[in-house]
């Protein structure tokens, strides 16, 4: 029995220290991204959910600064679109909603002080199912705007990373022709 477990503990110390050494880390639990840019403006009303999240961040990251103005900014994120949208994904028996699949896209783009384009307009597109049932239609609003609150903060990670992916001052690839995310579920 006691050869059992020095043999269990063993393998898991082992297990533990391999997964550290190859350098594993959950996504957001080691150090946020570093921005590139000292200042940046964010091109969305201080009312916007969306707008005030991307500040958070960025002003959460300690490399960067929000600023209001965008001349005194080094970068500018200009928001193209932003649209959120239910669409019917399946129906029961009787021809009422199932499932819906909710969608949150958004296109931005980022651009320099002098107006050059450092990344080319970008589309990002996330999807969640919403199972949905009449009697508990309040509880289904209630979850509905959870999943929005979701993909909204899954949609501001993923322009972090790609703001940390800019290199100013260096051709940046495919600025000829807008990026197109895939749809996370």
């Amino acid at each position: 029995m006691l050869i059992k477990r020095r043999f269990a503990l063993t393998l898991t110390l082992t297990a533990v220290m391999m997964l550290s050494a190859c350098g594993f880390q959950l996504r957001g639990s080691g150090p946020q991204a570093n921005l590139p840019f000292k200042t940046i403006h964010v091109g969305l009303p201080d009312t916007s959910s969306l707008g005030k999240e991307l500040r958070r961040y960025i002003n959460g990251t300690g490399m960067s600064v929000v600023v209001d103005d965008a001349k005194k900014a080094e970068a500018s994120i200009d928001v193209l679109s932003e649209a959120r949208d239910r669409v019917v994904l399946s129906l029961n028996s009787q021809g009422r909603v199932r499932e819906y699949t909710l969608n949150y896209r958004l296109s931005f783009r980022v651009i320099d002080d002098k107006g050059a384009v450092l990344l080319a307009p970008t589309d990002l597109i996330v999807s969640r199912v919403l199972t949905y049932n009449e009697a508990q239609a309040l509880a289904k609003e209630a979850e509905e705007a959870a999943l929005y609150r979701d993909m909204q903060n899954d949609l501001v990670q993923q322009m972090l990373r790609r703001l940390a992916a800019i290199k100013p001052g260096l051709d940046q690839p495919g600025l000829d022709k807008p990026a197109v995310a895939q749809p996370a579920k």
